[in-house]
């Protein structure tokens, strides 16, 4: 079998990947922008390439040897889909895995629904109608759905961080080590999603309205810039995120760094890359012992919201405070407490930290 031309698309494989996409859009776990950007340039360049192979890889085929033979080709590329670095291979990798499972659950979604429709064709179907299904035509289980519980910290994950986050700053320690953890303190104890953290101002940083919560503390808030399908909003921040924050910002008046951003990422003020933050949340999992691989630090963001939900805020607040439009999302927070055993459920006041050293 000979590699199809050049000029030929990949067409199964990009469908394997719209089909995946279109899916992790409707269950709110992937929203148009830049991560769609990011990982459709990814999977269209590991489909050309896979459409060069003699003969042409399929879905199936993107494991061990094959993957790692890609992986390979692409030593040292910049391209217009990114650097291959490590963060970019294990992006990759598990990229194909998710669309390998999505696609596997697709086909036994559909060979149930075949089952189903030839058992209910056939005389014992007919009279069987009315029971439970059996085990052989049972629906199989679906992978996450609209409604499905966001990943999220447990209680003790979150003691466990806050542990670290809360530490007195060494004199040692870099600037940038302050500027990692004051913007990981904003995404558990404000909501604030990656793309949130990035996009603040010094000048977002603002103290009242009354209007708005104290989380355990004085009124201060961040108006958080809009950005895709969210709206411009406030946020209320947490007494012990608060305490961080006020450090952060002496720290980074004494250091003299230049720049309008809150979280800069050079001396001279330059905007932090969507890159060099992600790594920064995850640096700051590991050294507080979590997985960073499970999640992100999105997980940060839907802790946050679930611990205010179960201090029994109104979930319309909630949502205004993290911006969102999209009942779905909300819908899937319901899910998760639904699921959260009480002793998990956060006591009142489990926001505020007030040791926390300023």
């Amino acid at each position: 079998m000979t590699a199809a031309p050049p000029h030929t698309k990949p067409a199964a494989l990009l469908q394997d990947f719209e089909s995946w996409c279109s899916h992790q859009r409707l269950a709110g776990r992937l929203r148009h922008g830049s991560s769609e950007t990011v990982y459709r340039a990814m999977w269209q360049a590991l489909a050309v390439w896979c459409q060069a192979q003699q003969p042409a890889l399929r879905l199936g085929d993107l494991r061990g040897p094959p993957l790692a033979a890609y992986l390979a080709s692409r030593t040292g590329m910049l391209t217009a889909d990114g650097v291959l670095s490590p963060r970019y291979q294990q992006r990759l990798l598990s990229l194909v895995q998710r669309v390998q499972r999505h696609q596997a659950w697709a086909r036994q979604q559909a060979d149930a629904a075949s089952a189903r429709s030839g058992a209910s064709r056939s005389p014992a179907g007919l009279r069987a109608a009315a029971g439970p299904p059996s085990a052989s035509t049972a629906m199989p289980t679906s992978p996450p759905g609209p409604t499905e519980a966001p990943g999220h910290l447990r209680p003790d994950q979150v003691a466990q961080l806050l542990a670290l986050l809360c530490q007195a700053p060494l004199e040692s320690d870099r600037w940038q080590t302050q500027r990692d953890r004051c913007a990981v303190a904003l995404q558990l104890g404000a909501g604030l999603g990656p793309g949130d953290v990035r996009a603040l101002r010094l000048s977002d940083v603002l103290t009242g309205p009354a209007s708005l919560p104290r989380l355990g503390g004085p009124a201060l808030h961040l108006r958080v810039p809009a950005s895709g399908s969210a709206p411009a909003h406030a946020a209320p921040v947490a007494v012990w995120a608060a305490a961080l924050l006020q450090r952060w910002l002496a720290l980074r008046a004494a250091q003299s760094l230049g720049g309008p951003w809150l979280f800069p990422s050079t001396r001279s003020g330059k905007p932090w890359g969507k890159v060099a933050q992600y790594e920064a949340a995850r640096r700051v999992l590991v050294d507080a012992g979590l997985d960073a691989d499970a999640g992100g630090s999105f997980r940060l963001r839907h802790s946050f919201a679930l611990r205010q939900l179960h201090q029994g805020l109104p979930a319309d607040a909630v949502a205004r405070w993290l911006g969102v439009v999209d009942p779905a999302v909300m819908l899937r927070y319901q899910a998760a407490m639904a699921g959260w055993p009480a002793a998990e459920a956060a006591p009142a006041g489990a926001m505020a930290v007030p040791d926390c050293p300023v």
